[in-house]
């Protein structure tokens, strides 16, 4: 059905009314003229963009490596570490060549279950040597207060003490470990790494950047990744009784990449940190037909009140194939945007595609107006 004039003339006269507003697609466009203009103005003299070329790059790696604070290899040292006993604790106590005041463990009973607790008052009661401190005291120092005691009675009597039951300290491994729960803290020096071992090791949903160790009403940041990738033993702690140590879920650790790619959507920043080369890929690349080469922005929030600046935006000219290279060295940060606009023409072929429908629609009115 070919078009007439008067169908030609009633659409023109559509888009003078509607301005831009049909136009579909990745593409941002901007606002009406006044008071809403004159504060754009002023944001985006707040937005700091720049070109993702080879001195940016350059300039990211240096900030990088003036952050990352210098690798401690001295380790935590435990060569002074002590178990203290508390309430609860178990222990079993023998007296050398005398076995009367050792009480022998029944067939169907453990040790653990016939030893000496540390009672409610933190102390415990043997033969000749009642109430004997012991909550807060080491091993040896019980060792030494029961030999005082019994010397009264046993000629240099010879006093062995194990703990069999450590049930007073407790240490706690919660979030997205494979194996979370209580553990507890026993004659063995217990450290952050070892308590994340026994829990069985993170999960793939754990965020390696963002463990947190609780002790009392102070929380700090342990980065695993820094230890083990870069040997930084600082980020280890030796645990105490009530510590916390919490794994992240990686939620929050995303990228987002939208506009005119294949697949648009989140990335998960992983362990190893993720490009813009590899965030297009996961996205399934731009859009060869319509994507605009030199439309490929990465947004990034800044913090206004330290910096003055609202963003920062960084834009590829992806038409060079050396600009490739460049976006497999661009490392995204947690939250940023990857934002891929659409080619001019693309969007013109957009709005002749909207177009034809209402065009075709027009005409039929007029042919049967006519008729």
């Amino acid at each position: 059905m070919a078009l007439s004039c008067k169908s030609l003339a009633s659409i023109l006269a559509i888009l003078s009314m509607t301005g831009c507003t049909i136009v579909p697609g990745s593409h941002f466009e901007g606002i009406d003229s006044g008071e809403q203009t004159q504060n754009l103005e002023q944001d985006l003299e707040k937005v700091n963009i720049q070109i993702i070329d080879s001195q940016l790059i350059n300039k990211q790696n240096q900030a990088r490596i003036a952050a990352k604070p210098i690798s401690s290899t001295a380790g935590l040292n435990v060569s002074n570490y002590e178990y203290k006993l508390g309430v609860g604790d178990v222990l079993t106590i023998g007296v050398w060549d005398h076995p009367e005041l050792t009480i022998p463990a029944a067939v169907q009973r453990t040790a653990e279950f016939d030893g000496f607790r540390v009672q409610r008052d933190g102390t415990i009661t043997y033969a000749y040597a009642p109430n004997i401190p012991a909550a807060g005291k080491t091993i040896s120092q019980v060792r030494n207060e029961l030999v005082k005691r019994l010397s009264r009675v046993i000629e240099d009597p010879q006093v062995d003490v194990k703990v069999v039951g450590f049930r007073s300290q407790k240490t706690y491994v919660t979030g997205e470990v494979n194996k979370p729960g209580v553990y507890p803290v026993t004659e063995i020096p217990l450290t952050l790494i070892d308590a994340l071992n026994q829990a069985g090791g993170l999960t793939d949903a754990a965020d390696w950047r963002t463990v947190t160790f609780t002790r009392g009403d102070k929380t700090e940041i342990i980065k695993l990744d820094d230890f083990y990738a870069h040997g930084d033993i600082s980020q280890n702690r030796l645990l105490q009784h009530g510590d916390i140590v919490h794994v992240n879920r990686n939620d929050t650790q995303k990228i987002f990449v939208l506009g005119d790619v294949k697949k648009a959507g989140s990335v998960t920043l992983n362990r190893y940190g993720l490009n813009l080369a590899e965030a297009l890929s996961d996205s399934g690349g731009l859009n060869e037909a319509t994507a605009d080469a030199n439309g490929v922005f990465v947004l990034r929030k800044s913090n206004v009140e330290q910096t003055g600046i609202i963003a920062n935006v960084y834009q590829l000219h992806a038409k060079n194939i050396a600009a490739m290279v460049l976006a497999e060295q661009f490392e995204l940060q947690p939250r940023d945007i990857v934002y891929v606009t659409s080619a001019p023409l693309a969007r013109w072929n957009r709005v002749i595609s909207l177009l034809l429908p209402s065009i075709a629609t027009v005409d039929s009115v007029d042919d049967i107006t006519a008729n």
